[in-house]
């Protein structure tokens, strides 16, 4: 496997970059600094709603009671008329623990709530004094692990909580001057306990079902629901599944969601941190203060959840996580489905509103195995595509330029989000989220939409191999070894200086297995090409004596990956008919494409993919076409070795990305001999390439013949098909050739119906190593008509070549030939119909008698 660019190591971390701190705050506390982005100053933005300034009523003071219909205030009629004096309560002395005192506030976005200090119901509130002799503050120890960011419960602290004389109501809001309560019509203030805690207890029955909270900053009021009043948004099924690593949606369970939850909307937090000793979230919402944010530990699940009223779609945040050694560090969101453009690396809140409008493709996509149907692929970068474009602009250019080509299914390199785009996506640290260069997920919906209505399938490049290193992704998660294996020779990668995942354990490889299903249920992709398989099955990959462990029987295989991809492929293949897997897998592994339940010779089931790249094929087939044409006799094997095992999985033919980079030079330049000469090469390859046993993949640029190596940072060569350039004919000549391969591929089923049938291919002639012939027969379905395929790799003329076919036909026609002249060829064709004349040839009693051009592949058939 290529071995891909690693990025630049990452600089060193800055919590908080560009940040300054609102002009009303003091010196901010180590630990509260913003993760990701600036924070700019200024009146809350838009989460929320303003409420009108007032005065806070403090214990001790007047107060004043609204009345209600009968003129009597409180809620049971009875109390201080409206506008009178309230007897004096004496207030309790509650001296602030030393060095506890007010903060100035930040501008922080209001929350949404009711307007101008009313009630939920639009009353207005009634005050009422907290009681002069119960208090109930927040206990030191929880105090100072919340403090800490150190707190696994904080619901059982904060929030309202009844006590001997009533409902005590503490709350945890850093830089306010007052908090209020708003309860059953009335509004008591929380006396301050420093630090940015404040309680009250009120004399009240039972805790009431929905209670606000009125904030007071510095320059600002918000009237907002208390995160500490809501029940956890997961169900113990959810943690059940997730503790088992048997959650198939677990995008569904985990990351951040947009919901109405107990009757106030906001977005529900879920991550998973077992290690950890406290993990807050913390955004734009709090300007990056994640202290008065405290997310509660769900049971042993390891999962932490807390729901914030009031935060929507397209607010950042990232998570504060409190290490078992306990230093902080904060990280993007592992199931994010959304994320800042690299190099920013905050994690979105994101609810998708796209309308699907592929019916009819989803509908028949699983009617025909995939091994049986027509599968021509166009693999595309899309970033460098058409540099510059978004996902809605490739949406209105790359369906009709595909289809015009007639490929039945485009391959995207990593999609996924990643940090570093040398790395062509193969280094993802958003597995959930579709990478932000080009679009919202929406937008990348909707190229997918577009693609299957212009009636082309669509796969992508997966990489559950491995994971970069950088300190606010996946390595160390929570501060040990989480998604890495904790063994630091199995984590690390000893290519590309990444981690690989840890696929013994459950919860890591149901994060894996869900993400494959997330991206077919939830983007519709009709395949997954899994990156790096061999990397994965093996222990000793790329790895030394001494720097590997052997597994429990004393093999190098990776028992734990073989697992993993078992369950990966029986998974997708259940919840999504109709997908495909493909293996990218350069070894002789036993099995890869056969079913998981089939034990072969080696004591392993199958994989379970559906499909395999046949990297054999590739790379001896390549090496045949470099040589010089009167070199290549002495290797004519190369050519015919991959029927020796064409059967024995079912396969792909690649010609992709990493075939035309790193100094291997394009596919044209791969070519010995003139320009001429290398054009007519690159042809006839691909005309033998297409009547091979076995699915074809080709790599953009590659379709026009273009003579430089492909390169992420400007694309394919397009200037080529400019009319105005000289040799403009040349390149659109092998364009045309592409669309009439796949044009003729499509219109006869003996090139694809039996791919995997050995009874679909016959060699007619795979001995002819002195001419550079090879010619063998492709049979379709009982009724229909073979293809005879004659590939010439020397640049001469044969005439009267004699080449066997069967004689149940009258007479043969070329339908293809890679020599005419609008591919740029010298035009040396068999323009009638050739009768077969009864001299045996290569073991069948008839004949045909062709004219070979030079460095061309010829198709006939019968007629």
């Amino acid at each position: 496997m290529t071995r891909r660019p690693s990025p630049p190591p990452p600089p060193e971390p800055d919590p908080r970059p560009e940040a300054t701190p609102p002009p009303t705050t003091p010196a901010q506390r180590p630990g509260t600094a913003n993760p990701s982005r600036t924070a700019t100053p200024g009146k809350p933005g838009t989460s929320g709603r303003k409420a009108k300034p007032a005065q806070s009523s403090k214990a001790g003071k007047t107060a004043k009671a609204s009345s209600g219909k009968d003129g009597k205030g409180g809620k049971d009629g009875k109390g201080v008329r409206a506008g009178k004096t309230a007897p004096k309560i004496p207030a309790p002395r509650r001296e602030p623990t030393r060095g506890h005192t007010h903060r100035a506030a930040p501008d922080e976005k209001a929350p949404n709530g009711a307007p101008d200090g009313k009630a939920p119901d639009g009353k207005a509130p009634a005050s009422l004094q907290p009681l002069p002799v119960p208090v109930s503050p927040v206990p030191e120890a929880d105090r100072a692990r919340l403090l800490s960011g150190t707190h696994h419960d904080p619901h059982t602290v904060l929030g309202a909580h009844p006590v001997t004389h009533g409902v005590a109501f503490r709350v945890l809001r850093p830089y306010a001057r007052a908090v209020s309560v708003l309860a059953d019509d009335v509004r008591a203030d929380l006396l301050d306990d420093g630090d940015g805690f404040f309680s009250v207890v009120l004399p009240l029955r039972e805790v009431p079902a929905e209670y606000r909270l009125r904030v007071t900053y510095a320059d600002t009021e918000l009237d907002t629901h208390d995160p500490y009043r809501f029940l956890p948004t997961l169900g113990e099924f959810d943690l059940h599944l997730i503790g088992e690593g048997r959650h198939e949606q677990l995008w569904e369970a985990l990351g951040a969601h947009p919901m109405t939850h107990q009757g106030a909307t906001g977005t529900r937090f879920a991550v998973w941190a077992p290690n950890a000793l406290g993990v807050r979230v913390v955004g734009d919402f709090n300007y990056w203060d994640g202290t008065g944010f405290a997310m509660r530990s769900l049971g042993g699940s390891g999962v932490w959840e807390l729901f914030v009223p009031s935060v929507g779609e397209g607010e950042l945040y990232k998570f504060q996580i409190t290490r078992p050694d306990g230093s902080t560090t904060y990280r993007a969101d592992p199931l994010a489905r959304r994320t800042e453009v690299p190099p920013a690396n905050s994690s979105v809140v994101h609810a998708s509103h796209h309308v699907w409008r592929d019916e009819e493709w989803m509908r028949r996509r699983a009617d025909v195995p995939v091994h049986e149907a027509p599968f021509s692929v166009y693999e595309v970068h899309l970033p460098s595509w058409r540099p510059g474009l978004t996902y809605r602009q490739l949406a209105d250019q790359l369906p009709a330029y595909v289809s015009d080509l007639g490929f039945t299914h485009v391959e995207l390199l990593p999609v996924a989000e990643h940090p570093f785009g040398g790395s062509w996506g193969y280094q993802v640290t958003g597995f959930y989220a579709p990478t932000a260069r080009l679009g919202t997920p929406d937008d990348f919906k909707y190229l997918v939409d577009a693609l299957h209505r212009a009636g082309i399938g669509v796969l992508m490049d997966w990489v559950p191999a491995h994971f970069p290193r950088d300190d606010w992704a996946l390595a160390e998660f929570d501060g040990r070894p989480l998604y890495e294996h904790e063994d630091p020779l199995r984590a690390a990668h000893p290519d590309w200086g990444t981690l690989e995942f840890d696929y013994g354990r459950a919860e890591v490889r149901n994060f894996l297995v869900a993400n494959a299903c997330y991206w077919c249920e939830e983007y519709h992709i009709d395949g997954l090409r899994v990156d790096a398989v061999a990397s994965m099955l093996y222990l000793d990959y790329s790895r030394e004596d001494g720097q590997w462990t052997p597994n429990v029987h004393g093999g190098r295989e990776n028992l734990d990956a073989v697992s993993f991809l078992q369950e990966m492929n029986a998974t997708v293949y259940r919840r999504c008919p109709g997908v495909v897997t493909v293996a990218e897998e350069s070894t002789a592994w036993d099995g890869v494409t056969r079913a998981t339940h089939h034990v072969g010779p080696g004591g392993f089931g199958g994989l379970g993919f559906g499909l395999k790249w046949n990297m054999g094929w590739m790379h001896d087939s390549l090496t045949y076409m470099s040589k010089e044409p009167v070199h290549r006799k002495y290797h004519h094997h190369e050519m015919t070795f991959s029927m020796v095992y064409a059967y024995s999985e079912n396969y792909v033919l690649p010609i992709s990305h990493d075939e035309v980079v790193h100094g291997k030079r394009s596919l044209v330049s791969k070519m010995p001999g003139d320009w001429w000469q290398q054009r007519a090469g690159h042809r006839a390859y691909l005309g033998f390439m297409w009547a091979h046993p076995g699915k074809q993949l080709l790599f953009m640029g590659q379709e026009f013949a273009q003579g430089a190596e492909w390169s992420e940072t400007h694309g394919p060569d397009w200037w080529l098909l400019d009319p105005a350039y000289g040799a403009e004919p040349d390149h659109r000549g092998v364009r045309d050739l592409v669309r009439d391969l796949n044009a003729r591929y499509l219109a006869e089923q003996a090139l694809w119906q039996r791919d995997t049938d050995p009874g679909g291919f016959a060699w007619v002639e795979g001995d002819a190593a002195e001419d550079n012939v090879f010619a063998f027969l492709r049979h379709g379905p009982q009724g229909t008509a073979p293809v005879l395929c004659v590939s010439h790799f020397s640049p001469v003329v044969r005439y009267e070549y004699r080449i066997g076919v069967p004689d149940e036909y009258a007479a043969w026609q070329e339908i293809l030939n890679t020599d005419a002249a609008p591919y740029g060829g010298s035009d040396i064709t068999n323009p009638h119909p050739l009768k077969p004349d009864p001299t045996p040839t290569h073991g069948h009693p008839t004949s045909l008698r062709l004219t070979l051009p030079p460095l061309a592949t010829v198709w006939l058939r019968p007629v």
